[in-house]
């Protein structure tokens, strides 16, 4: 009787596929904070207020949140390269049609479709590593250098954002599409097929993904809009996104397939984790929009002390925030 032993550590072609996924969630780290630090520059140049200018942030954030759910059990029905390459593609052509705006509304609408497709994208680079590394020291080893990735592309992507637009803030979309194109070359030779035992053949949830995502699209846009709509409209929006979201558990509860197993939602420590995340990443965000106009437009710093400030900030606890400047 033989048996097979998986190695610990990770092959020299393991390490190229893991290079490709990280690049590409490196890649959506970057853009985010990038795009915090040249806000100021883009509101100068296309005449934005501060309302369309914060949509900038808003559609990205929108979409992101309303397809990122749906777009993992599309990975496991139409297959994870074939969404991780797809998407990357149309991630790649938006973020060029967001260097060539001169219209805030094309600027926001290249904002809803990336933050789509790195919805569609990171469920799809999970997927492929934990289908492509063993279970065992080399799935771990990979997710943890992984997340590392991420987080590290979120911090420097604002020092990158900062240098990057003193040249012209236009890079910081051009930028994402000069790695978007590496990443993809390295995809179409690296990352393996999808064959019969890595799709999925069972149903997709359609109505669950298009309540669920509907219900983020419409609660979001209640809080981002609240400012500037009568109460009365902030309130139909957040009842409309309520009762979508009790369509979805009702849906839930009765489907074969279900995009989230909703016994998930009896494990507190499991919500807390994930309500702690969401909370930590949406106040920065907001945190970042605030700073980098105060910074630039009131106190005059420039493109990169704001993005050395803010990145800073981002690695310090707020209790510990630097005091350069009086701030």
């Amino acid at each position: 009787m033989s048996s097979t032993v998986t190695p610990e550590r990770l092959t020299g072609r393991a390490w190229a596929v893991l290079f490709v996924l990280c690049g590409a969630i490196f890649l959506e780290g970057i853009d985010v904070s990038m795009m915090g630090v040249a806000l100021p520059s883009i509101r100068a140049e296309l005449g934005l207020t501060t309302g369309a200018l914060q949509w900038i942030v808003s559609a990205y954030a929108l979409s992101y949140g309303g397809f990122v759910l749906p777009s993992g059990r599309a990975a496991d029905l139409l297959g994870r390269r074939r969404m991780f390459v797809g998407w990357l593609v149309v991630f790649l052509l938006f973020s060029g049609l967001g260097g060539f705006a001169t219209e805030g509304w094309v600027l926001i609408l290249a904002r809803f479709v990336t933050g789509i497709a790195a919805a569609f994208m990171t469920p799809a680079g999970l997927s492929i590593i934990t289908t492509t590394y063993p279970d065992g020291p080399q799935r771990n080893q990979a997710l943890l250098v992984y997340a590392g990735t991420a987080a590290g592309g979120f911090s420097l992507g604002m020092v990158t954002g900062g240098l990057l637009t003193a040249i012209d803030w236009r890079w910081v979309f051009f930028a994402p599409v000069i790695v978007s194109a590496v990443i993809l070359a390295g995809a179409v030779a690296l990352i393996p097929r999808d064959t019969a035992r890595t799709v999925h053949r069972g149903g997709f949830d359609l109505a669950g993904a298009l309540t669920l995502t509907g219900s983020m699209l419409l609660l979001v846009a209640t809080v981002v809009r609240a400012p500037d709509v009568p109460a009365a409209q902030t309130v139909a929006t957040t009842a409309a996104g309520l009762v979508l979201l009790g369509a979805f558990v009702t849906i839930e509860r009765r489907v074969d397939a279900p995009l989230i197993r909703l016994g998930l939602l009896r494990n507190a420590a499991l919500i807390r984790a994930n309500l702690g995340a969401i909370l930590l990443v949406g106040s920065f965000v907001g945190f970042q929009f605030i700073a980098v106009l105060y910074l630039q437009e009131l106190r005059g710093w420039s493109e990169l002390e704001t993005g050395l400030a803010l990145m800073v900030t981002a690695s310090t606890p707020f209790s510990h925030r630097p005091s350069r400047r009086g701030w």
